[in-house]
């Protein structure tokens, strides 16, 4: 199965990204179609028979337009467009003063006087309404396609509110040339002008609205340079990005950016990696460290060899992944989706019906087609489509000014629901910089012996305990024996043939798996009660040796766990970590719940206990053993320095290695989903509140409307949505 972003031209409404998805899942071949209207894309999950020909003549038969795979580098709004329409806009103003300055006591232009002149009048008006119909073609193509798909859309209202106008107007104007001059009152071209022009202006904002929405994916995908200094036999050359190869050895100045992921080769220097971690103090580099595109080299020139290139990179993948998290539908949203999908027939139907009561009622054919116009114009369900995703869209991006990487938007809705955070220990918990703080020796073996037997198994594991063996023997220059038949015991520990001889090492679980025998409780008790972590080294079932490994609690670790249980989050900690560490260091942190001694089969045994419970549950976690449970859980959280596989099973990952940032996920999701519902309720509001009047319910009151004043309030009541999920970006970590 493959899967494709595809950026979409013509979507105007959430109808319209309804009837694409509709008809996309209705071809064979395509497993599932997800439309994001305010980043004009489709996401698209089909068969390897399927071409990308034939997606993009499905969208086509579908009424809409393929513009290619989805290309952040390229979306930008076309500043020129601001003339076209300040220029449209100065037309349409004058179409209204030609067609209305005699209801206002205005001096009328002599020669297209509509009392004295009428077919003047009436052809100038024509000939404007013909204009803005090229003006607004795409609204009307799009309008009368979806139509022929059965199913109609915003376009389809206006399309048949602006051709019932044009249509009747037309008419009446050849009544006009065939001397029946009464007819000028019946014109309504002004109508056809000012409704396209609003809408397209409408839609043009909103286009500028949306862009504004993408300024954190764009921030990040414009921070990477253009180009790069190559060496090539030691002379440095300034090379397109483009041209940079795997393998190639690349310059970084001081105060230059890195053009490509990569690993120093030569030299060091302090790096600036803020844009991505959001930690402001600089890094120190030295060789053999990895270095991301984009980060500053601040105050050493350092020669880096190109590992990580265009879209492989660290910054491609964010965006890559906040792009495909745009693409995804919070729950909330599908109801306003289907809202809208079943809203635009039953508005083509009302406006039939207020037609056929107004012409029973006694009204002219003009004046109740003009009530006809004016319910289609008015229902356009614009603010209703654009209520949930606009604000989805902002909040992902603030998420990713923040450190938050979030894979799917449903997490925004589900985070609020969350009842019990779950913590895995090390390297969550604590920072996961383990170190060998006591050896206790029961063998005939040295102390350096014994870590040399360990570090030679730990060797080809790559979990944060075996790393504090590897640097151990590194710092005392300690060899690396050979390992035979090397087994990893998950959950457990390690095992293999050293010498000639079998070695275990591991947790305290070796003792019952193997049936050990152990008798070093005063020694368990005296490394615990120090906060280690023990590891056995065990031969021919006798334990050699009791290795006290130490942890450090991240500094603000007490802080976070009291802010998430202000929230009434319940609060566990589970870890493979013997019991009496672990209650230590959690009554240190402040969690009350501690599951110790437990393998990443128990783990995930657990999560699945407390979702049976009801309860919503989120997993943090870093290593191997913490994927399945990070898999499981409602929301996986894995920290930036968690290993692939971890990172690849969580739902968000934390940039910045700040468990702070959990709690501003919180916060975030709680002010999206009131931020939805707010525009929601505004959208809903217009419609309730437009729909009577529009209808002509009113006018017992004097209260009325016509189909320009539809289009200018539905226009506004689109502004009102929009400006309300743009106040999401006002919000500041804390």
């Amino acid at each position: 199965m493959k899967k494709i972003i595809l950026k979409i031209e013509g979507m105007t409404c959430s109808a319209c990204s309804s009837s694409l998805e509709k008809y996309l899942l209705k071809q064979e071949g395509i497993n599932d179609a997800l439309v994001n209207l305010v980043m004009s894309s489709a996401s698209i999950s089909y068969e390897d028979n399927i071409t990308e020909d034939d997606l993009n003549r499905f969208i086509s038969e579908a009424g809409f337009k393929s513009l290619g795979i989805y290309d952040e580098q390229k979306e930008n709004v076309n500043p020129n467009k601001n003339k076209y329409f300040l220029v449209n806009g100065l037309i349409a103003l004058l179409v209204l003063y030609i067609s209305m300055s005699h209801m206002f006591s205005l001096p009328t232009i002599s020669f297209l006087n509509m009392i004295n002149y009428p077919i003047n009048y009436s052809v100038c008006l024509f000939i404007f309404s013909i204009y803005f119909i090229y003006f607004g073609k795409d609204i009307l193509i799009s309008g009368l396609k979806n139509l022929k798909h059965k199913s109609p859309n915003m376009d389809t209202l206006v399309m048949l509110g602006v051709a019932s106008s044009f249509i009747l107007s037309t008419f009446n104007m050849f009544m006009i040339l065939k001397g029946h001059n009464e007819y000028v009152e019946n014109l309504y071209f002004e109508s056809v002008c000012i409704i396209l022009y609003l809408i397209k202006f409408g839609r043009y904002i909103d286009n500028i609205s949306k862009e504004k929405t993408k300024d954190a994916i764009k921030g990040l995908v414009t921070i990477t340079p253009k180009a790069a200094l190559l060496l090539i036999n030691d002379k440095e050359q300034e090379v397109s990005i483009d041209e940079v190869k795997k393998g190639d050895i690349l310059v970084a100045k001081p105060g230059n950016r890195f053009a490509v992921d990569g690993i120093i080769v030569k030299g060091n220097s302090h790096i600036d990696e803020s844009f991505i971690s959001g930690e402001s103090t600089p890094i120190k580099k030295n060789k053999h460290d990895k270095v991301v595109a984009g980060s500053i080299n601040l105050d050493g020139e350092v020669l880096y060899k190109a590992e990580n290139i265009g879209k492989d990179s660290t910054i491609s993948e964010i965006v890559r992944l906040v792009v495909e998290a745009t693409n995804t539908k919070v729950p909330i949203a599908r109801i306003a989706d289907k809202v809208s999908g079943i809203f635009v027939p039953i508005v083509m139907v009302i406006a039939i019906i207020t037609l056929i009561i107004h012409l029973l009622l006694g009204f002219t054919p003009s004046e109740s087609i003009i009530y006809f116009v004016t319910v289609l114009v008015c229902a356009c369900p614009c603010a209703l489509g654009l209520a949930t995703p606009l604000a989805i869209v902002v909040s992902e991006g603030l998420c990713a000014q923040n450190g938050i990487l979030i894979k799917k938007s449903e997490i925004l809705e589900n985070a609020n629901k969350i009842d019990v955070i779950v913590f895995d220990k090390t390297g969550t918990l604590t920072y996961g910089n383990l170190r060998i703080s006591k050896i206790i020796n029961n063998s005939a073996y040295s102390d350096n012996e014994l870590i040399e037997i360990a570090t030679s198994l730990e060797n080809k594991s790559t979990h944060p305990i075996a790393t504090a063996f590897k640097k151990y023997a590194k710092k005392n220059n300690l060899k690396t024996l050979d390992v035979d038949k090397f087994q990893n015991i998950s959950g457990i520990g390690l095992k293999g043939v050293i010498n000639g001889k079998e070695y275990l090492i591991g947790s305290s679980k070796i003792f019952i798996k193997y049936k050990i025998d152990n008798k070093n409780s005063k020694e368990e008790k005296e490394l615990s009660l120090d906060k280690n972590s023990i590891i056995y080294i065990v031969e021919d079932k006798k334990v050699q040796a009791l290795i006290g490994v130490k942890d450090i609690v991240r500094d603000n670790a007490v802080d976070v766990i009291k802010r998430l249980k202000s929230m009434n989050k319940r609060i566990i900690m589970l870890t493979g970590d013997n019991e009496i560490t672990a209650n230590i260091i959690a009554k240190n942190i402040g969690i009350d719940e501690v599951i110790s001694n437990v393998d990443p089969k128990d783990k995930s045994k657990k999560i699945k206990e407390l979702k049976n419970k009801g309860l919503k549950v989120m997993m943090v976690g870093d290593g191997i053993n913490d994927a399945p449970s990070l898999s499981l859980a409602d929301i996986g959280v894995s920290l930036n320095s968690a290993i692939d596989i971890a990172a690849d099973s969580s739902s968000v990952i934390l940039m910045k290695n700040d468990l702070n940032a959990i709690y501003n996920l919180f916060l975030i999701s709680k002010r999206t989903i009131q931020n939805i519902k707010g525009n929601l309720f505004w959208a809903f509001f217009y419609n309730i509140c437009m729909f009577p009047i529009a209808c002509g319910l009113l006018e017992f009151a004097n209260i009325s409307m016509n189909p320009m004043l539809a289009g200018l309030a539905m226009t506004l009541s689109s502004l009102t949505v929009i400006l309300n999920a743009l106040n999401l970006k006002r919000w500041k970590e804390r």
